[in-house]
Parts: C-alpha cells; sequence; structure tokens
C-alpha cells in the first residue's frame, strides 16, 4: 500500500501556495493526532508524501484521508510510512452526489442505521454527520462491496 488517490478541488481549503502546504498539512494532522509519532509531510505538485511511524492500520489511513481531503491534494503517499497491514475489512468510498451516511451504510453495511460506525471511523474528516461533500473520500470498516 502506498499511494492513494484524491479530487484535487474538494475537500477543506489549507492552503494558498505550495510553499505553506507542507507545515499546514502537517498542522492538521498533529491537531486532530490519528497516531502518528514523528510525522514528517511533504507536498509538490498536489502530492502529499507522510513519513513517520503510525500506531495501526487504522492511523495510517485516517492520516491518509485527513491529508488526501484537502483542497489542491491529488495524491497521497504512505510508502515511507512506518504502519501495521491495513484491515481487509475496510472498504473507502468517494462520496457522490445525494449520499447521506445512512445511504452509505445501508449499501456497505447492509443498515441505514448503522451511519454512526461511518461516521466515529472518520471523524477526523466528517466534523458533521449531516455534512458531507461529493468527492469527499471515507473510510468504511467492516464493509463490503455492493453487488453489481
Amino acid at each position: 500500500m502506498g499511494l492513494f488517490d484524491f479530487a484535487k478541488d474538494m475537500g477543506k481549503k489549507l492552503f494558498d501556495s505550495e510553499d505553506d502546504a507542507s507545515d499546514k498539512i502537517r498542522q492538521t494532522l498533529e491537531s486532530d493526532n490519528p497516531g502518528i509519532e514523528g510525522l514528517d509531510v511533504s507536498f509538490a505538485d498536489g502530492k502529499v508524501a507522510l513519513s513517520g511511524k503510525a500506531a495501526s492500520a487504522e492511523a495510517m489511513e485516517k492520516a491518509v484521508l485527513m491529508a488526501g481531503n484537502v483542497q489542491g491534494v491529488t495524491d497521497v503517499d504512505v510508502s515511507a510510512l512506518d504502519a501495521p497491514a491495513a484491515d481487509a475489512g475496510v472498504v473507502y468510498y468517494v462520496v457522490q452526489s445525494g449520499d447521506s451516511l445512512s445511504k452509505i451504510a445501508k449499501t456497505y453495511l447492509g443498515d441505514a442505521m448503522a451511519y454512526p460506525t461511518i461516521f466515529e471511523a472518520n471523524r477526523e474528516v466528517i466534523k458533521d454527520a449531516d455534512l458531507i461533500y461529493p468527492g469527499q473520500k471515507i473510510r468504511i470498516p467492516g464493509g463490503t462491496a455492493p453487488a453489481a
């Protein structure tokens, strides 16, 4: 697991120029502290590279989503991040127009009322369960891809 892609024009606006992007993204990650020691962040041409030591696969996943859901970021590279193996039971989902957490929970968890599971797993990128936006990438623990 090394590179994750994101929608460049979506997400929270943190920086105005590439010069301060690394610091702003690092500050955001550290403020919600997903569990990465010795965190280093670099940014160039839309690509964020994270390094350090993640306490868990979940910490790495949360850091990826926090960095990737920033306006101007197209990719997050974690190849230099020391982290335990990712949980195979995690599904990544890009929010579509008309989605709600309950609709996503119904599709991926089989129960619309399971939306708090998704909300809690994404607290670092979803601050209000009623406010998700198209293009936002989230993680769904225990999710299964819907049948085609």
